[in-house]
Protein backbone atom coordinates (compact mmCIF):
# COMPACT_ATOMS: atom_id res chain seq x y z
CA UNK A 1 0.00 0.00 0.00
CA UNK A 2 1.42 3.39 -0.95
CA UNK A 3 2.22 5.81 1.83
CA UNK A 4 0.07 8.90 1.65
CA UNK A 5 1.64 12.30 2.11
CA UNK A 6 -0.13 14.80 4.26
CA UNK A 7 0.33 18.49 4.98
CA UNK A 8 3.93 19.25 5.87
CA UNK A 9 5.30 16.06 4.31
CA UNK A 10 7.42 15.62 1.23
CA UNK A 11 6.93 13.18 -1.60
CA UNK A 12 8.21 10.30 0.48
CA UNK A 13 6.34 11.39 3.59
CA UNK A 14 9.37 12.03 5.78
CA UNK A 15 9.83 15.77 5.86
CA UNK A 16 8.59 19.23 4.99
CA UNK A 17 6.79 19.55 1.72
CA UNK A 18 5.29 22.25 -0.43
CA UNK A 19 3.34 23.89 2.40
CA UNK A 20 4.25 27.48 1.61
CA UNK A 21 7.32 27.47 3.82
CA UNK A 22 9.43 25.53 1.30
CA UNK A 23 7.41 26.22 -1.85
CA UNK A 24 9.47 25.74 -5.00
CA UNK A 25 12.44 24.15 -3.19
CA UNK A 26 13.78 20.70 -3.97
CA UNK A 27 14.78 18.29 -1.24
CA UNK A 28 17.83 16.08 -1.30
CA UNK A 29 16.81 12.48 -0.59
CA UNK A 30 16.94 8.96 -1.95
CA UNK A 31 19.69 8.02 -4.37
CA UNK A 32 20.96 11.60 -4.65
CA UNK A 33 21.57 11.83 -0.90
CA UNK A 34 23.05 8.33 -0.82
CA UNK A 35 25.51 8.95 -3.64
CA UNK A 36 26.47 12.39 -2.34
CA UNK A 37 27.32 10.93 1.08
CA UNK A 38 29.32 8.15 -0.56
CA UNK A 39 31.17 10.70 -2.69
CA UNK A 40 32.09 12.76 0.38
CA UNK A 41 33.31 9.62 2.15
CA UNK A 42 35.45 8.68 -0.86
CA UNK A 43 37.80 11.52 0.04
CA UNK A 44 37.90 11.25 3.85
CA UNK A 45 36.34 9.58 6.87
CA UNK A 46 33.80 11.80 8.60
CA UNK A 47 31.29 12.11 11.41
CA UNK A 48 27.61 12.38 10.50
CA UNK A 49 27.60 16.00 11.65
CA UNK A 50 30.53 16.82 9.35
CA UNK A 51 28.71 15.22 6.42
CA UNK A 52 25.58 17.27 7.18
CA UNK A 53 27.68 20.43 7.24
CA UNK A 54 29.38 19.51 3.97
CA UNK A 55 25.98 19.05 2.29
CA UNK A 56 24.99 22.56 3.41
CA UNK A 57 28.31 24.08 2.34
CA UNK A 58 27.98 22.45 -1.09
CA UNK A 59 24.81 24.50 -1.69
CA UNK A 60 22.60 21.46 -2.11
CA UNK A 61 18.83 21.62 -1.55
CA UNK A 62 17.41 21.63 1.97
CA UNK A 63 17.54 18.36 3.89
CA UNK A 64 16.69 17.00 7.30
CA UNK A 65 19.83 16.02 9.25
CA UNK A 66 17.90 13.08 10.74
CA UNK A 67 17.56 11.78 7.20
CA UNK A 68 21.36 11.92 6.83
CA UNK A 69 21.83 9.73 9.92
CA UNK A 70 19.13 7.27 8.81
CA UNK A 71 20.74 7.07 5.37
CA UNK A 72 24.18 6.44 6.89
CA UNK A 73 22.75 3.59 9.00
CA UNK A 74 21.08 2.10 5.89
CA UNK A 75 24.35 2.39 3.96
CA UNK A 76 26.17 0.62 6.78
CA UNK A 77 23.58 -2.15 6.87
CA UNK A 78 24.02 -2.56 3.08
CA UNK A 79 27.80 -2.79 3.50
CA UNK A 80 28.59 0.42 1.61
CA UNK A 81 30.00 2.27 4.62
CA UNK A 82 31.50 1.14 7.88
CA UNK A 83 31.66 3.00 11.16
CA UNK A 84 33.41 2.94 14.50
CA UNK A 85 33.13 4.89 17.71
CA UNK A 86 35.85 7.56 17.85
CA UNK A 87 36.94 8.29 21.42
CA UNK A 88 40.16 10.13 20.51
CA UNK A 89 38.83 13.63 21.25
CA UNK A 90 37.61 14.93 24.58
CA UNK A 91 33.86 14.70 25.04
CA UNK A 92 31.48 11.95 24.11
CA UNK A 93 32.37 9.24 21.62
CA UNK A 94 31.30 9.99 18.06
CA UNK A 95 30.58 7.62 15.20
CA UNK A 96 33.11 7.96 12.36
CA UNK A 97 32.04 6.74 8.91
CA UNK A 98 34.22 5.46 6.07
CA UNK A 99 33.58 4.16 2.57
CA UNK A 100 33.91 0.41 1.99
CA UNK A 101 35.11 -1.25 -1.21
CA UNK A 102 31.47 -2.17 -2.02
CA UNK A 103 30.46 1.47 -1.52
CA UNK A 104 33.24 2.63 -3.82
CA UNK A 105 32.19 0.18 -6.54
CA UNK A 106 28.55 1.31 -6.23
CA UNK A 107 29.58 4.98 -6.36
CA UNK A 108 31.73 4.44 -9.46
CA UNK A 109 28.80 2.75 -11.22
CA UNK A 110 26.39 5.50 -10.17
CA UNK A 111 28.74 8.22 -11.43
CA UNK A 112 28.75 6.45 -14.82
CA UNK A 113 24.94 6.34 -14.84
CA UNK A 114 24.71 10.03 -13.91
CA UNK A 115 27.09 10.85 -16.75
CA UNK A 116 24.80 9.09 -19.21
CA UNK A 117 21.73 10.88 -17.80
CA UNK A 118 23.58 14.18 -18.07
CA UNK A 119 24.32 13.51 -21.76
CA UNK A 120 20.64 12.73 -22.44
CA UNK A 121 19.54 15.83 -20.54
CA UNK A 122 22.05 18.01 -22.41
CA UNK A 123 20.83 16.71 -25.78
CA UNK A 124 17.23 17.33 -24.76
CA UNK A 125 18.00 20.88 -23.65
CA UNK A 126 19.89 21.57 -26.89
CA UNK A 127 16.76 20.51 -28.78
CA UNK A 128 14.76 23.14 -26.89
CA UNK A 129 17.22 25.97 -27.54
CA UNK A 130 16.45 28.49 -30.34
CA UNK A 131 18.12 27.48 -33.57
CA UNK A 132 20.63 29.74 -35.36
CA UNK A 133 18.79 29.29 -38.66
CA UNK A 134 15.68 31.06 -37.31
CA UNK A 135 16.98 34.35 -38.72
CA UNK A 136 19.18 35.20 -41.67
CA UNK A 137 22.61 36.81 -41.43
CA UNK A 138 21.28 40.39 -41.03
CA UNK A 139 18.93 39.34 -38.24
CA UNK A 140 15.76 39.52 -40.32
CA UNK A 141 13.10 36.87 -40.69
CA UNK A 142 13.64 33.90 -42.93
CA UNK A 143 11.35 32.47 -45.59
CA UNK A 144 10.91 29.29 -43.55
CA UNK A 145 7.54 28.64 -42.07
CA UNK A 146 7.43 28.12 -38.30
CA UNK A 147 7.23 24.54 -37.07
CA UNK A 148 3.93 23.34 -35.75
CA UNK A 149 3.80 23.10 -31.98
CA UNK A 150 3.95 19.59 -30.56
CA UNK A 151 1.01 18.60 -28.43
Amino acid sequence: MAKRTGAGQGVNGDGPGDDGENAGQFRLHGDLLTTTLLAFLRNWNAYGYQLSQQLSEAGLPAFDSGTVYRTLRQLEKAGMVSSFWDTSESGPARRMYSLTKAGDIFLTSWIDVLGRYQAVFRKTMEGLAPQAHDADADGGPTDEKPRAARG
